[in-house]
């Protein structure tokens, strides 16, 4: 076929053609733009949603441990945003105080306010401070520290501020400490409004009872208090309940009771309502000894350097008239230091000249294991047996004597073990054969100045059986219930005498909840005088 000249072909054709390939183009090229926008969007969405629940998971985990104290600590949480602008905010208060801006200082309290309750909540709901929760309160207090430091509280004002209100806080608390302690003490030096009613009762029966006191004559002459065959203890004590306690703990949980004897020594005061009740009273038929203390006449000031000096009249003004004086500790002051009955531990083998061996007991022990095995412990030639109470670097001898003196560090070692009073074997006539009463008398004549120890009867225990103490286990002797609230329960359980040594005795309001019962235990609650006066 032939074909048509140019001129002769149709332009219609032509041009038709050329739109159909233009709008082919345009939607290729928006076809390519739409795929990859998509494309774009759909990469931003899968990354944004593990990220998003990367974020949920930590923040559940935060929420299940959120602990307050480490989210202060932590430099780009809001708690410690909160936290550090509050203690600004405290500091411009007292200042605002000190220059009569009432209104400021008002106006920072409330935002401190503010400021406690949402972290107080954020605490108790263990949740992070949310964005919205803090920013609020972050802007009005920045506003309101900015408007401070306009008032010309700058930060040298607010550091000599702060300086001066940290001194007078911090007198305070030491007043407030040594105050607590003159309280504590008190109370425990006072007698129970129960115990005293008990011991008037007694004491009444003791008066007007003429049996009871030929009993008491008749028991003076038992020839079991000197027999050596069997296991003796000796108590030195005022308190009359405290040693029923004792006695009764110790019979209790004894194999043989019967062969038992305890040696009390009381004062004039106690004598009559001790007999009185101990009389009265069967204590599964071991032997009781009462004596009085003023019938020890051997026992006076030309022998004993400890009764001349507690009858000084400084060493009373030291215990009674020196309150003023905050540099000696409120312990030290306890009338107990000026009670014979506390001294006479050290002179057993004179009040029991016929013995051999006795267990020392204090007032405030209980005892729960039977005490008899004592008696047949080795002591290797050694006078007392007691449990040391060194651990590390605790109750060694520096801690209880004055080394500065050469007259201590010369004869002794300052990181000997300290040991305790309160159940200690004594070998007596060990003790006779090394006359530790004369080494005793030597180190109280040294200290009559009181530079070498402070007070109490440790100190000079320490000084007079140096060399002379066999450690025992530990668990027969284990202490602090009388101010150690975290004694572990295995040890309490598995000791033979626990001891209440401290302020917080059992037999006081102020005792630990928690070991109380121990004592309670061994208290015949059921005394028709016990009841009687147990609503006093």
């Amino acid at each position: 076929m032939r074909r048509r000249a140019a001129d002769h072909r149709r332009p219609v054709r032509r041009r038709l053609k050329c739109w159909i390939c233009s709008l082919l183009g345009i939607f290729l090229i928006a076809g390519f733009i739409l795929f990859v926008v998509h494309h774009h969007h759909d990469q931003e969405d899968h990354v944004e949603q593990p990220i998003l629940e990367r974020e949920s998971r930590n923040e559940e985990v935060v929420r299940e441990h959120l602990n307050l104290t480490q989210e202060i600590s932590s430099a780009n949480s809001y708690a410690r945003q909160l936290a550090e602008q509050m203690t600004l905010a405290k500091a411009y208060v007292v200042i605002a105080k000190e220059h009569n801006n009432l209104h400021l200082a008002w106006e920072l309290s409330s935002k401190i306010r503010s400021c406690q309750f949402l972290l107080s909540k954020a605490a108790m709901k263990e949740e992070p401070i949310s964005v919205n929760e803090a920013e609020p309160i972050i802007q009005s207090l920045s506003s309101l520290i900015f408007k401070a430091q306009d008032a010309h509280y700058d930060i040298a004002t607010t550091m000599m501020t702060m300086k001066s209100h940290i001194q007078a806080l911090e007198e305070r608390a030491n007043a407030a400490s040594v105050q607590s302690m003159v309280f504590g003490q008190l109370t425990a030096e006072s007698l129970p409004k129960n115990l005293h009613c008990l011991e008037i009762k007694l004491m009444a029966d003791w008066l007007a009872k003429k049996s009871l006191q030929d009993f008491a004559d008749e028991r003076k002459n038992s020839p079991r208090v000197v027999d050596n065959n069997l296991y003796h203890f000796c108590i030195f004590s005022d308190n009359l309940l405290a040693v029923s306690a004792v006695i009764n703990s110790t019979v209790s949980n004894a194999d043989h009771p019967k062969q038992l004897v305890f040696h009390i020594v009381t004062d004039a005061i106690h004598y009559g309502m001790m007999q009185a009740w101990f009389l009265n009273n069967d204590f599964k038929s071991s032997t009781v000894e009462i004596q009085n203390i003023e019938d020890l006449t051997w026992l006076n000031s030309s022998y004993s350097p400890a009764l001349k000096q507690l009858r000084e009249v400084d060493s009373r003004n030291y215990y009674f008239d020196g309150s003023e004086d905050i540099s000696i500790e409120p312990k030290f002051r306890n009338p107990k230091y000026i009670s014979l009955l506390n001294h006479l531990r050290f002179y057993v083998p004179e009040i029991y000249p016929q013995l051999e061996k006795i267990v020392f007991l204090d007032d405030d022990v209980v005892v729960q294991k039977d005490l008899t095995p004592l008696f047949s412990l080795n002591l290797h030639g050694n006078v007392n047996g007691a449990v040391e109470t060194c651990l590390e670097a605790f109750h060694r001898y520096y801690e209880y004597l004055n080394f500065s003196d050469p007259l201590i560090s010369s004869r002794f070692d300052p990181q000997a073990c300290g040991w305790a009073f309160g159940m200690n074997v004594f070998d007596l006539m060990a003790w006779r054969k090394a006359n530790v009463t004369s080494r005793y008398h030597y180190w109280l004549e040294q200290n009559a100045d009181r530079t070498l120890w402070k007070l109490g009867t440790l100190p000079p225990g320490l000084l007079a059986f140096y060399g002379l103490t066999e450690p025992l286990d530990r668990r027969w002797h284990v202490l602090g219930l009388g101010y150690d609230v975290s004694v572990d329960n295995r040890l309490i359980e598995s000791a033979a005498v626990i001891h209440f040594n401290g302020n917080m005795k059992p037999w006081l309001k102020l005792g630990i909840t928690r070991y109380r019962p121990l004592w309670e235990w061994y208290v015949n609650q059921t005394h028709p005088y016990l009841r009687d006066c147990a609503t006093h």
